[in-house]
């Protein structure tokens, strides 16, 4: 609903002389009626009809028509406010994914894969007004989704993103990051940010994980790093059941955090540990509280004059005040 407001409120001040301007009307009428005492009214009772009983309202009419008018002073109007937001200072932002098998593993729950799915899809929703991108990675590397302001293509793909056993399998950080950077570099963004998540170690690609992180700070590149998976022992999927089923059995959980520390020292970012579902949702909200867009905030206002009706109604009761007066109470006056 319209909000309604005052262009000159300070006119409605005014209504507040109206009890004193009505008694002086009443007062000034009453002083100029003529007084005629009669020994009896029964003569006069057929007269006491209803242009008796109407002309007490014609002094209500006057005051209605000057609270009106006041009302009109004060230019009453309706209106309707509307924002957008403009994004002033955006940033780009690439997430790259491992997928490789160990990403099964289930010391998350229900494993690390649907956990940071889940974590993903909650941070893109918290990103409304920048660009995101999907690099993933296994033994070779390649683009999901180029950074984009579609934010629903980001989330369907972030759903489809599993395991593909048909992909060479391994852990290749260098060629990771390296094709985040290639969808980074030449952005003109404010900001350019890559998440680069892992549970393991490098042990595929051609291009090394520390030259990598070189080209991502020759770009200006920021890169936060998150190692995932509990300490210590973890099922890990080693294979598939005669029937398709995945067969577990616990293995050392190894990350190369020093190897994932020294990328984000390089590139300006942090590295962060992720050992349980709820680790990995904080580290997620840290980044995002970190990573702050400038927004302006347009505000829109559209006016609509209101004060026609009450002086066209003031109008019409002092039309038909006056013309009362002059017609049927003529006399009387």
């Amino acid at each position: 609903m319209d909000k309604v407001s005052f262009l000159h409120p300070e006119f409605l001040l005014l209504l507040a002389l109206l009890p004193i301007v009505g008694v002086w009307l009443y007062r000034s009428r009453k002083q100029q009626s003529v007084t005629l005492t009669l020994p009896t009214v029964s003569g006069l009772e057929g007269l006491v009809n209803w242009k008796v009983l109407l002309k007490p309202y014609l002094l209500v009419f006057r005051l209605v028509a000057l609270a009106l008018i006041i009302i009109g002073l004060a230019r009453p109007r309706t209106v309707d406010v509307s924002n957008q937001t403009k994004t002033t200072r955006g940033i780009d932002i690439v997430m790259a994914v491992d997928l490789s098998s160990s990403m099964l593993a289930k010391d998350l729950e229900p494993n690390r894969m649907e956990a940071l799915k889940k974590v993903a899809d909650r941070f893109v929703d918290d990103r409304p007004n920048d660009r995101i991108g999907i690099v993933v990675y296994a033994g070779e590397a390649y683009t999901k989704v180029p950074v984009t302001t579609d934010k629903a293509i980001v989330k369907q793909m972030l759903q489809e993103l599993n395991y593909d056993p048909t992909v060479d399998d391994g852990t290749g950080i260098g060629m990771g990051l390296a094709t985040a950077v290639n969808r980074l570099k030449e952005s003109k963004a404010k900001s350019r940010v890559i998440i680069l998540l892992t549970d393991g170690i490098n042990n595929a690609g051609f291009i090394e994980p520390e030259t990598a992180a070189d080209l991502a700070k020759e770009y200006g590149i920021k890169v936060y790093t998150i190692g995932l998976g509990s300490n210590g022992m973890a099922p890990f999927p080693v294979g598939y059941t005669p029937d398709g089923a995945l067969v577990y059995r616990n293995m050392k959980v190894e990350i190369d955090e020093k190897l994932m520390k020294s990328i984000a020292k390089k590139t300006g970012g942090t590295y962060f540990r992720a050992t349980s579902n709820s680790r990995l949702e904080a580290i997620y909200d840290e980044i995002n509280q970190m990573e702050t867009t400038e927004i302006e905030e347009l505000r829109y206002y559209d006016y609509e004059e209101q004060f026609r009706p009450f002086a066209l109604l003031a109008l019409v009761l002092l039309v038909l005040e006056v013309g009362l007066r002059q017609t049927l109470y003529r006399s009387f006056i």
